[in-house]
C-alpha cells in the first residue's frame, strides 16, 4: 500500500510540473503587449511571425537594408500579409548615445522621427527619410555620408516633414527636442538587447549587420531565415 502510494504522488508530481508548463506556455504575452510602440508596426498584431528591426537612421547599413525593402514596398506588403508576419522598428539615436563617434544627426533624426510618429506619420516620414537619406548621403559616399550629415542640422529632418505634410507643429517639436526623454529611453533598452547595428529578432533568427551593396533578395534572405527559425 506504501508503494501505491509512493507512485501515485510522484506521478500527482509529474502532473503538476506539465501542467504548470503548459500555463506557462499558454500564459506568453501577446505581439501587441511586446511592441513598444503599435504606430511603428506593419501587419497584423496577432501574427504568427513577429520580426523586430532595431535601426538608427544614421547608420548607413540599416538604411541600406530599408531602402530595398522601401524600393519594393508593394512587394513587401504582399509578402508579410502572405506569411502572417508583424514587423516592428525600433528606432533610436543609439549611435549618438552609445557610438564611438556620436553623430548628432542621430540624434535629430530620431527626434524628428518621434515627432511625425506622434502626430500619426510614422510610416510616411520614416520611409520618406529612409529613401531621401539613402539617396543623399550612402548610394555613392557609402559610410562616410554619415560625416556629412551632421553637418545638415535639424533643417534636413524638418525639410523631410515638409514633404509629407508635417507643418508647423512638427517644426516646433523638432527644434525643441520634444520626445527626446522617449527616445533615450529606446536608446538605453536597445543597448540592453543587440549586438551591432543593424539588428535583427526575427522570431528565434537574431544577426546582426547589412551590406551597402545588397538589395531586396538578401532582405528577403534574412526574412527566410526568420520563417524558418519558427
Amino acid at each position: 500500500m506504501k508503494k501505491f502510494f509512493r507512485i501515485f504522488g510522484i506521478i500527482a508530481v509529474v502532473i503538476v510540473i506539465i501542467a504548470a508548463i503548459i500555463a506557462s506556455m499558454n500564459n506568453e504575452p501577446s505581439n501587441a503587449e511586446k511592441v513598444w510602440d503599435k504606430q511603428t508596426t506593419v501587419g497584423n498584431l496577432e501574427a504568427k511571425n513577429y520580426f523586430i528591426i532595431y535601426s538608427d537612421l544614421v547608420c548607413p547599413y540599416c538604411v541600406a537594408f530599408e531602402n530595398a525593402i522601401v524600393e519594393h514596398e508593394e512587394d513587401f506588403q504582399k509578402y508579410l500579409a502572405e506569411n502572417d508576419i508583424l514587423l516592428e522598428v525600433r528606432l533610436s539615436d543609439f549611435l549618438y548615445e552609445f557610438g564611438e563617434a556620436n553623430p548628432i544627426s542621430s540624434r535629430h533624426s530620431a527626434v524628428a522621427t518621434y515627432c511625425a510618429k506622434n502626430q500619426g506619420k510614422f510610416w510616411d516620414y520614416y520611409n520618406n527619410a529612409i529613401s531621401n537619406v539613402w539617396n543623399d548621403y550612402y548610394k555613392t559616399s557609402g559610410k562616410a555620408g554619415v560625416s556629412k550629415m551632421s553637418a545638415s542640422g535639424k533643417e534636413y529632418w524638418i525639410n523631410l516633414g515638409k514633404q509629407v505634410g508635417l507643418g508647423d507643429n512638427f517644426k516646433t517639436c523638432v527644434e525643441n527636442d520634444e520626445p527626446l526623454e522617449e527616445i533615450k529611453a529606446n536608446a538605453a533598452k536597445t543597448a540592453k538587447l543587440i549586438r551591432g547595428m543593424p539588428y535583427f529578432k526575427f522570431n528565434d533568427f537574431t544577426s546582426s549587420g547589412f551590406d551597402l551593396s545588397w538589395g531586396y533578395d538578401y532582405v528577403l534572405q534574412y526574412f527566410q531565415a526568420g520563417l524558418d527559425s519558427k
